[in-house]
């Protein structure tokens, strides 16, 4: 109910899939005939390493941001992605407007495109897309909520802002 237009959208970013998703994601293996022991783009890490990386907990580092930000509302990006999460925590009149150039996609999910040959709407629909949990703070806190985020050992950025509208996101 605190949510209004101008607030920023900031992105904790994901440690992969987390647990959403994998129906699609063992048919695309099946179809695609992958190796779970095959690198991923830049090689740091297998396929299946990626795949299987452990959820992130967000609690103690939102806990900690609670102490000096104000935070107007949370969307845990899980089953639904970013399109079906985000405006679960929009009041009337509000939507979510996502700079798509803020962040890069990790490499699994560019991988689960391609491989499944799943469209970009399918995608931000099913996955969190290397986004885990939004936090929506007024727009003159963004810049300190950001770097609490990161005092606390998250990647964090500012994903976008609210805007008039019906509870929709909205890709720039």
């Amino acid at each position: 109910s605190r949510v209004k237009p101008g607030d920023a959208l900031i992105a904790l970013a994901a440690s992969g899939p987390h647990s959403n998703g994998y129906s699609l994601i063992r048919k695309i293996i099946e179809v695609s005939q992958a190796r779970l022991d095959q690198p991923l783009q830049g090689g740091e890490t297998s396929l299946g390493e990626a795949l299987l990386a452990p959820t992130r907990i967000y609690v103690k580092s939102i806990h900690a941001v609670l102490a000096s930000i104000d935070i107007h509302a949370m969307a845990h990006i899980t089953g639904g992605g970013l399109l079906e999460n985000i405006p679960r925590v929009l009041p009337p009149g509000c939507s979510a407007r996502i700079d798509s150039a803020s962040w890069r996609w990790p490499a699994v999910f560019d991988w689960l495109q391609t491989q499944g040959n799943v469209a970009t709407r399918e995608m931000q629909r099913t996955f969190n897309c290397g986004v885990g949990m939004v936090v929506i703070v007024d727009a003159a806190e963004a810049d300190s909520a950001i770097a609490l985020f990161e005092q606390q050992g998250e990647t964090a950025w500012r994903l976008g802002e609210v805007g008039d509208g019906d509870a929709a996101v909205i890709f720039d």
